[in-house]
């Protein structure tokens, strides 16, 4: 039976991991920042949402796939399950690139200790799902609800939500209650909450695709609160009206996301709420140390009225990066294949590359029949200590 989730002493404590997108070798950083931070914070439930792996790392192909992304998993899950914490999940754009679909993924991620699926939309479609949150009375006091974004398209693009999947929330969600949304995908209305500016402006983020040519800075209300924001929003291409859905559903506090690694702050539309989460991973491009997780804290006399801010590896763990050549380099790179593509003979080099071996891993390239050299012959929770 899953846990129920309900505020404890009047309070709910919710943090968000984007991003850890780990591989089939699982950094320590990444590992020393989530179990620093849940020590820390204790929340009352962890979501993750999105590119918990990065599914077109080579080595996940060394032997089993579905062995070598359980044992990643289970080094990335250690901190949470053996806290004791309930965690949920939904996916990126990365996730599924490892070969295995999402819902065979979640046969993965329900053989730990503390899973919540919640109700689901369907049993494909695992990441888009409802969880209530029940306050002394009984009654359900909060709405958390999380959106599956999808993938990208054959020319790079991402997927919208679909009207399956906004009809879905609509039917689960309607009514009074307050309701925090999550995802990995910005819906395009981002921009909206930004500011453009001239290029050239301290701060400013060249956007691509279909804001390309423009530059955006974040509203000053944003940066006075912390926020930061080093790439543009990579959004869909096309909008499938998810913001107006949630915007007309009246009771939607906020939209929390991930995917730009780069980007953690607060901006607002139409009364709702628009967060972006730093990434968590220290395997792959992200803002030094100040990669990081989100918390948001309910009250159940008034969930509306919730607080959020960030933890960072540098607030958590108050020490340096086990390899600062490595996370200068990641911290340095470019963060899109647009921007790659900028870079004279190089960027033509790298984006060809990228594609072919994007194009073997697709087509299922079988890797030698070796064993990956790991220390935990079990991955269940049953064997974390």
């Amino acid at each position: 039976m899953e846990p129920r989730l309900s505020f404890h002493n009047g309070a709910f404590k919710v943090m968000q991991i984007a991003d850890t997108q780990e591989l089939s070798f699982v950094s320590q950083d990444t590992i020393l920042l989530l179990t620093m931070a849940i020590y820390r914070e204790k929340p009352d439930l962890v979501i993750l949402t999105g590119d918990q792996i990065h599914g077109m790392d080579p080595t996940f192909r060394l032997g089993s796939v579905r062995d070598n992304v359980e044992r990643t998993l289970y080094k990335l899950l250690k901190p949470i399950v053996k806290a004791g914490i309930p965690f949920a999940v939904t996916y990126g754009n990365h996730d599924c690139q490892v070969g295995l679909s999402n819902a065979e993924q979640a046969e993965i991620y329900a053989g730990f200790q503390g899973y919540i699926a919640g109700q689901t939309r369907d049993e494909t479609d695992p990441g888009t799902f409802y969880l209530p949150v029940y306050g002394a009375d009984g009654s359900v006091k909060l709405n958390l609800f999380a959106f599956d974004t999808g993938t990208q398209d054959t020319d790079g693009a991402y997927q919208p939500v679909t009207k399956a999947q906004l009809d879905f929330f609509r039917e689960t969600c309607a009514g009074n209650t307050p309701t925090g949304v999550f995802q990995h995908i910005p819906v395009p209305e981002f921009y909206d909450a930004l500011e453009k500016a001239p290029k050239g402006t301290p701060g400013a983020v060249e956007a691509f695709r279909t804001h390309a040519g423009e530059f955006y800075v974040l509203p000053k209300g944003a940066k006075e609160t912390g926020g930061f924001m080093g790439e543009s929003p990579a959004v869909p291409d096309e909008n499938s009206g998810e913001f107006d859905a949630l915007k007309d559903a009246g009771n939607v506090l906020f939209l929390a996301v991930g995917h730009d690694h780069n980007n953690a702050f607060v901006t607002e539309k139409n009364g709702i709420k628009l967060i972006y989460t730093q990434g968590a991973g220290f395997h792959v491009y992200g803002p030094g140390e100040k990669r990081g997780v989100r918390i948001f804290e309910f009250r159940e006399d008034d969930p509306a009225a919730f607080t959020t801010r960030t933890v960072t590896f540098r607030e958590a763990v108050g020490g340096s990066v086990s390899n600062p050549p490595l996370d200068f380099a990641l911290t340095h790179i470019p963060t899109s294949v647009e921007q790659v593509k900028k870079i004279p003979v190089v960027g033509e080099a790298v984006v060809g590359l990228v594609n072919t071996l994007g194009e073997k891993l697709n087509k299922g390239t079988k890797a030698p029949d070796t064993e990956t050299a790991q220390e935990e012959p079990d991955f269940h929770y049953e064997t974390i200590e």
